[in-house]
């Protein structure tokens, strides 16, 4: 009996995005714990300390990107059109969020789902940062997107996330151009933003519980009456932007069938790593 030959299967790619501003004393918590297979994305948003330098130093092959305008939003717009990677982390740079976890999330990839959404409500997670005032505003607002967009969601407002690349389509994000205007979903909103996108594209989900922590340094830019009322917002207007977007059925669902073809890093359209910190990645996509 003959064995059967396979085809050998490449490895897949992981591309992590961390937005960053002014995060210099958070940083090395961060980046000592990154996986050293991985490609790191830092979105900078024209720090004024050292953040860029002591990331560079404690990963002298990150790519750093400049982001075009303000917000996390914008940030990780950016992150996403210079990420290569076959699967993409978003990662917080405050060190709330532990990259010993990223392996859940890839794990939950190579079963099959599209987008590996992180809670702190189920089985797995926690917070040791999140108030009564936030806990209760995001179960709100929870409850609201579940009921208009017949999902089962337990953490609405929760950045922590990775996904195959196959769903940068359905997100429809870009950097757009350095001009000073903000645009709708450069703040906070941005996450909820992507998972009513996701949802509304038709694709596979899956929920992976995850310890928020404190940020390690400083203090938050999230203003939970102000962001929650963009959140309110995000989700009304995407509730009417959904009938006017076909279900992405072009997106390829199958994480592990993921083209072999993809760029790796370092190829000349992509940002340069720590030596070229001025650059910006860019995308065809069109910012809504």
């Amino acid at each position: 009996m003959f064995e059967t030959l396979r085809r050998p299967v490449a490895p897949l790619s992981v591309s992590i995005v961390i937005p960053t501003l002014n995060e210099a004393k958070n940083i090395p918590a961060v980046f000592r714990r990154l996986p050293p297979d991985a490609e790191i994305i830092l979105v900078d948003g024209w720090s004024s300390d050292d953040t860029v330098r002591i990331a560079c130093e404690l990963r002298p092959d990150t790519i750093v990107v400049h982001q075009t305008r303000r917000g996390k939003g914008n940030a990780l717009a950016c992150g996403f059109a210079a990420a290569t990677g076959d699967f993409i982390v978003m990662l917080d740079a405050d060190g709330s969020a532990d990259p010993g976890e990223i392996s859940g999330f890839l794990d939950a990839l190579v079963d099959g789902a599209d987008f590996a959404k992180g809670t702190r409500f189920a089985h797995g997670g926690g917070s040791a940062d999140i108030t009564r005032t936030r806990r209760l505003g995001n179960r709100g607002l929870c409850i609201l997107a579940n009921l208009l967009f017949r999902q089962r969601f337990s953490d609405l407002c929760y950045g922590y996330n990775a996904f195959s690349r196959t769903c940068l389509p359905a997100l429809g994000l870009e950097p757009g151009r350095h001009d000073g205007v903000r645009r709708w979903g450069d703040g906070f909103e941005i996450e909820t933003l992507i998972m009513l996108r996701v949802a509304v594209a038709g694709l596979r989900i899956t929920e992976v519980g995850s310890f928020e922590r404190p940020r390690v340094h400083g203090e938050s830019n999230l203003r939970a009456g102000s962001d929650g009322l963009r959140v309110l917002r995000t989700i009304a207007s995407e509730r009417l932007r959904r009938h006017d977007v076909p279900v992405a059925q072009a997106v390829t669902h199958t994480a592990a069938v993921v083209s072999l073809d993809t760029p790796t890093a370092g190829t000349p359209h992509q940002p340069g790593a720590c030596d070229h910190p001025d650059r910006a990645g860019t995308t065809s996509a069109s910012y809504a």
